[in-house]
């Protein structure tokens, strides 16, 4: 048994299927070495382009889905402003670094005398001016946390997965950590036990609950992937839904750069109830209607495209910026 769980550690470390952090490092630390001179050429040039894109009305609705502001709905609180916004020549690396990089690989690109408030972390609330974020609360009021995508390491991942939905094991699959997550706490209270599915910790909440991490292409023999918000989105709903597995969640509450407030419920993901009651129900009704199944695949894959054109998401990050910087000058 030790044998095995060791075997199986080792497998996860070098075949986990999540991007590579030190390569990551690597390329961000060049970018960030980059002249600004380069940089702020290279946006001018974009910019100018993409005006000429089939594409560009796509764009433009991307921008202003992650930059709500306009000159109406800024409301400016001048002093909290001067209190909290930075130059961004002088932005100190953040805690965690990975959101420094992930901005200022962008942000470089524009005049270094810009002011802008960066929050770093698993955000589920709303400044009090407009702040650079990577997620937000799903509600009509969040104009003030203008979206980028950060933490990309970790959070954007796609997979090719070979095996049809029809040839996956009927049930659903959960890894993960739940100690202070709500909704992950109550679906082990609920379904731990139940054969359907096949539910590990990987935190000691209870002994019984915990298990070894597995990789993601391990998660990939079942037919339903659970996606349960943590602290903020469920990181794994990205290479879920381009899988040809099924992401099942409740609705979601918050949204990063993958616009999660855009999915459509039974259309892109199979929607529960938020007390998960009716998910046997839900999966049940699937696995018996394959061709309703495969079209959520189907619509899943397509949504996750849009997100692939790396070229596109730079122009579509530096417009954002482009759109924040105005507004605030």
């Amino acid at each position: 048994m030790f044998e095995m769980m060791n075997l199986q550690k080792l497998r996860y470390k070098f075949h986990s299927g999540k991007n590579s952090k030190p390569w990551y490092y690597v390329k961000e630390y060049v970018n960030l070495h980059l002249p600004t001179s380069y940089l702020m050429w290279r946006r001018k040039h974009l910019l100018e382009a993409a005006k000429k894109r089939d594409d560009y009305g796509y764009i433009l609705q991307r921008v202003d889905y992650y930059n709500k502001l306009d000159a109406e709905n800024l409301h400016l609180d001048k002093a909290l402003w001067d209190k909290k916004a930075v130059c961004i020549k002088d932005q100190k690396m953040t805690q965690q670094k990975v959101y420094f990089l992930d901005t200022m690989e962008y942000a470089r690109a524009f005049d270094g005398n810009n002011k802008w408030n960066l929050l770093e972390g698993d955000i589920i609330y709303v400044e009090g001016i407009p702040t650079i974020v990577k997620s937000r609360p799903l509600n009509d009021k969040n104009q003030n946390s203008v979206l980028l995508k950060m933490d990309k390491v970790r959070h954007f991942i796609f997979v090719k997965d070979k095996i049809p939905f029809t040839e996956k094991i009927d049930k659903a699959i959960f890894r993960g950590k739940i100690a202070g997550k709500d909704i992950r706490l109550k679906f082990f209270e609920q379904y731990f036990g139940n054969p359907r599915f096949d539910m590990r910790t990987i935190d000691l909440i209870k002994p019984e609950w915990k298990g070894e991490k597995i990789s993601i292409y391990d998660h990939l023999a079942f037919k339903y992937v659970l996606a349960l918000e943590g602290n903020d989105v469920a990181s794994n709903l990205k290479w879920i839904m381009s899988s040809n597995s099924i992401a099942i969640m409740p609705k979601p509450t918050c949204e990063t750069w993958f616009m999660e407030g855009a999915l459509k419920p039974n259309y892109h993901y199979i929607e529960v109830k938020p007390d998960l009651s009716d998910m046997e129900e839900k999966m049940d009704y699937y696995t018996s209607h394959p061709d309703e199944a495969q079209a959520i695949i189907d619509h899943a894959h397509e949504y996750v495209e849009q997100f692939k054109d790396k070229k596109r998401e730079e122009i579509i990050s530096l417009l954002v910026l482009d759109k924040y910087f105005k507004l605030l000058k």
